[in-house]
């Protein structure tokens, strides 16, 4: 009969980033500690953790506005990951948690990720409203159409309002 040999499950390496609230930016220690006791809780070993950067959110999450983001690389086995989202599914401080394999990083180029600076980008003349403003109260801008001239002719084919109707006159 075969022996059946238990295999140390193998461990990937991956990369991630938690998004937390405003109030995190007033106890990073906590944070880090949430980070990596999840992480530590489901069978992973940390490499890499520290907070990456506090930034304004592009759109409201649960109510926050800005938020801080804290980068760990650590080793896991593959099932772990949908594990970790769970959690931080359920846990109240985290907002949002992306993970990606991280297997192409070394040591170094773990510890020396920094956080880019936000690049304004200028939008297309065709995207930008440079007109000014509508002035509707002081009358039509020049492209507007103008008001119609008062020297049209009379329409001849209806009664004016000051002459009075006869008693049928246009049945024929």
């Amino acid at each position: 009969m075969a022996e059946t040999v238990a295999k140390a499950p193998t461990l990937n390496q991956y990369e991630g980033m938690f998004l937390f609230g405003q109030s995190a930016a007033a106890d990073v220690d906590a944070s880090l500690k949430l980070v990596r006791s999840i992480i530590e809780r489901h069978e992973g070993k940390v490499l890499v953790i520290k907070r990456w950067d506090e930034r304004k959110l592009a759109y409201e999450i649960a109510g926050q506005k800005r938020g801080t983001y804290i980068i760990t690389y650590f080793q896991a086995p593959g099932p772990t990951v949908a594990a970790i989202e769970r959690d931080v599914k359920l846990s109240e401080e985290v907002l949002r948690v992306i993970i990606l394999h991280a297997d192409h990083m070394n040591q170094a180029e773990m510890e020396a990720v920094e956080p880019q600076p936000i690049v304004r980008e200028e939008r297309p003349s065709w995207e930008r409203d440079d007109r000014p403003p509508r002035r509707d109260d002081r009358g039509p801008r020049s492209d507007d159409r103008g008001p119609r001239p008062d020297d049209r002719a009379p329409r001849t084919d209806r009664p004016r309002r000051d002459e009075p109707v006869e008693a049928g006159a246009n049945k024929d």
